[in-house]
C-alpha cells in the first residue's frame, strides 16, 4: 500500500508541470525536469520583456510543402503575442523557430539556436534519445531566451550561460534518478516483497 502511495505521489510530482505549463506545449517529447527549467526561463522572460518563447514538440509528421507556420496555427489559442519559438517535429526531421512578428526574428542568431539543439541531439553516444532531447531543447530554448533579453538590454538570471553546463547535468541527473525510482517500485520491489514471502 506505501509503495502505491509513493508511486502516486511521485507520478504527481514529476506530471504537475505538465498540467502548469504555459511556454512549453509537449507532445511528451521532453520529460517533466526539464519542462520545469523551461518555465522558468520563460516566465522570467516574459515578465522582463514582455515577450513570450514557447517550445512546440510534437510527434506529428509535418508534411513536405507545409509551412510550420501553417502548422503552428493549431496552437494560437496558447500562443500569446509578441512571440518567439522553437518548433520541434522529429518524426519529420524538422526544427524550425517562428514569431508573430518578423522584426522579433532580426534580434535572434536563429543558426546559433537551432545548432544547441541540432548537436546534442544528433550527437552518437550512448546517451538516450529522451536525454538528448531534454539537453539538446533546454540548451536551445536557453540561448533563445537570451538573445531576445540581450536584444531588450535585460539580463536573464535562469538561463543557462556558457559557463553553467552544470545545470545541463543536473536535469540529466535528475531524469536518471527518475527512471530508477520508476523502475524500483515496479520491477525490483516486488522481486523482493516475494522473496520475504
Amino acid at each position: 500500500m506505501r509503495a502505491k502511495a509513493s508511486l502516486v505521489l511521485l507520478m504527481l510530482s514529476l506530471f504537475s508541470n505538465f498540467l502548469n505549463a504555459k511556454f512549453l506545449l509537449n507532445d511528451h517529447l521532453v520529460s517533466p525536469k526539464a519542462s520545469d527549467v523551461i518555465e522558468k526561463m520563460g516566465s522570467e522572460l516574459s515578465s522582463k520583456t514582455a515577450i513570450n518563447a514557447y517550445l512546440i514538440t510534437t510527434n506529428d509528421k509535418i508534411k513536405r510543402g507545409v509551412s510550420v507556420y501553417d502548422y503552428i496555427k493549431r496552437y494560437k489559442d496558447s500562443l500569446s503575442e509578441p512571440y518567439v519559438g522553437i518548433v520541434f517535429a522529429p518524426n519529420s526531421m524538422r526544427i524550425h523557430i517562428v514569431a508573430s512578428d518578423k522584426k522579433l526574428l532580426e534580434s535572434i542568431d536563429k543558426g546559433k539556436v537551432l545548432d544547441f539543439a541540432i548537436k546534442v541531439i544528433a550527437s552518437k553516444d550512448s546517451n538516450s534519445l529522451q536525454s538528448k532531447f531534454d539537453v539538446g531543447l533546454v540548451q536551445a530554448y536557453s540561448e533563445l531566451a537570451d538573445e531576445i533579453a540581450n536584444s531588450k538590454g535585460i539580463k536573464l538570471e535562469s538561463t543557462i550561460k556558457s559557463g553553467g553546463g552544470w545545470v545541463l547535468k543536473i536535469v540529466n541527473t535528475l531524469i536518471i534518478v527518475g527512471s530508477l525510482i520508476v523502475i524500483w517500485i515496479y520491477f525490483i520491489a516486488p522481486i523482493f516483497r516475494k522473496k520475504r514471502k
